[in-house]
């Protein structure tokens, strides 16, 4: 996000600051995939997936109070923290760096690039996951992402 000056389209992008809880969580939480341009998301919207969570400034920071209404408008927020039940929170541990509105993912205009504090590659296995649903084969859900990329870049 501090690169966001050199990225077309990425004006509105947060600064990504200091956790809530003032330590560096890991921990595997659940993120909900918005409606957004991101070529790497694309067909995955509204998909609710474990992810890993590994860092000490994950937590977005808006400028005013206006910049969370202008993502939010924007349709630029790629992803967002869940609870158990699927619903957009900021309460910690579901939280675990205590966003507004559960923002972990922001994409550009054109969805040519995304940015994200979780870290897919961490879980795109199935082998990764401490438990799966059976018919899940090799892979996890986190692999769509990486063939969305494949197939962008053609």
């Amino acid at each position: 996000s501090h690169l966001k000056d050199l990225v077309p389209g990425a004006s509105a992008w947060p600064r990504f600051v200091r956790n809530r809880s003032e330590q560096f969580e890991a921990r595997l939480s659940m993120v909900r995939i918005e409606p957004s341009p991101s070529i790497l998301f694309k067909d995955m919207v509204g998909s609710i997936m474990p992810i890993a969570v590994a860092h000490g400034e994950g937590r977005a920071e808006m400028t005013d109070a206006h910049h969370l209404e202008r993502l939010r408008s924007s349709g630029l927020v790629a992803a967002r923290f869940v609870d158990g039940h699927g619903e957009t929170t900021e309460h910690y541990p579901s939280n675990p760096n205590g966003s507004p509105e559960g923002i972990t993912a922001l994409t550009t205009d054109d969805g040519r690039v995304t940015i994200l504090m979780p870290h897919p590659e961490r879980v795109f296995r199935a082998v990764q996951s401490s438990w799966r649903p059976k018919g899940w084969g090799d892979d996890g859900p986190w692999m769509r992402m990486f063939r969305n990329a494949r197939a962008w870049v053609g």
